[in-house]
């Protein structure tokens, strides 16, 4: 299996950046055991509503913190307690800062070592991102917004669980500057524009095309503005009678794992949308989710593309991958990868007619 090394991505061996771990509605009671990056984690909601990811091993004798079902701490429903977690083992408790708060049996100080490593989690849109990073710095941009998502007037999306990949993310993110497999894939035909556009840690596809299916009318085109927000969360707007916003979310289990996720919200033509509209709409998601399984067939069965053989239409592939360089390396070097992508690159269509702005 292709490692990052074998990409020559830089130094680490996962990118820094968000990332999904969880939809929102897993985290309904029991602690929730999740590896991400190489790493065994625990993942949990507190009696305040707050979520926390440690590490998934308690200092003390190694034990997994959600792996046991006949313990007594869990059969008593105590394992947690206000936004801390009990060990079902000895029951050491740990609390959202990840140091041991409570030894229940022992009168003696607590340890300065009975601490377990933490993340810093964000819950947005039904979801529950990290932010990770192999210095262990600060998140150096926000997380995007999802404003659509408090908007009574969009249906939110459901979270669909598309299971994992042995592949590397990179060939995953090759897609944003991927022009020519729109054709044989997806069904795109008469494409007019294919650009895109790098500003830092956010590259733009902006796509105007025909479509098979989707686009049957003379003269109709499929609009789309899709972005990745650093390199795991992509969002894709899309024109048309209902507009919609695409998620896509994938997050290194492993090096060449990855486990992915999607979900689709959609405008209604109503102020605050009706059931009879949610569920009038919701086609649209399981549409979205057979579109993106085109591409997840073929990542999980291609080889790894170390150098692509890139010819004259395919697209920037090599801007993409210095672009995505600046996540597997040190921050103090992330300027000099940006400098030599930043700017736009059309591939194909050079004429930008009037056509509506979806990122506004």
């Amino acid at each position: 299996m292709a490692k990052t090394a074998d990409y020559g991505l830089g130094e680490f061996a996962y990118p820094r950046g968000w990332f999904m771990v969880a939809a929102s509605d897993e985290l309904k009671g029991a602690p929730l055991a999740v590896r991400y990056f190489g790493q065994d984690m625990v993942l949990y909601r507190g009696e305040s509503g707050r979520v926390m990811l440690m590490d998934a091993y308690c200092p003390h004798m190694g034990t997994h913190l959600a792996h046991s079902s006949t313990s007594y701490i869990v059969r008593d429903g105590v394992q947690i307690e206000g936004d801390s977690i009990r060990c079902p083992y000895h029951g050491w408790r740990f609390g959202p800062d990840g140091k041991c708060d409570d030894i229940p049996y022992s009168p003696a100080p607590i340890p300065k070592a009975a601490c377990i490593q933490t993340w810093p989690v964000i819950e947005r849109a039904g979801c529950v991102f990290v932010w990770y990073d192999s210095e262990g710095g600060e998140p150096e941009y926000d997380l995007p917004a999802f404003a659509e998502w408090d908007d009574p007037q969009w249906v939110n999306w459901t979270i669909d669980q598309l299971g994992e990949l042995p592949c590397h993310p990179m060939e995953i993110v090759d897609n944003i500057g991927d022009k020519t497999h729109l054709e044989p894939i997806h069904g795109s035909i008469e494409i007019q524009l294919f650009e895109n556009v790098f500003e830092d840690h956010v590259v733009w596809q902006h796509l105007r095309a025909g479509h098979r299916t989707l686009a049957g009318h003379a003269g109709e085109y499929m609009i789309n503005d899709t972005s990745y927000t650093g390199p795991a969360i992509l969002q894709s707007w899309m024109a048309g009678e209902h507009p919609s916003i695409m998620l896509f979310c994938h997050t290194p289990v492993e090096e060449g794992r990855v486990k992915l996720w999607h979900g689709l919200t959609v405008k209604s033509t109503e102020a605050v949308a009706s059931p009879e509209t949610i569920a009038a709409v919701r086609p649209y998601q399981q549409a979205s989710c057979a579109a993106l399984s085109q591409d997840v067939e073929i990542w999980g069965h291609k080889r790894a593309c170390l150098n692509p053989m890139a010819v004259l239409g395919d697209g920037p592939f090599g801007k993409v991958r210095i672009w995505y360089k600046q996540f597997f390396n040190p921050r103090a070097r992330a300027e000099e990868f940006r400098k030599r992508v930043n700017g736009k690159v059309v591939t194909r269509g050079t004429a930008e007619a009037p056509w509506p702005n979806l990122v506004a």
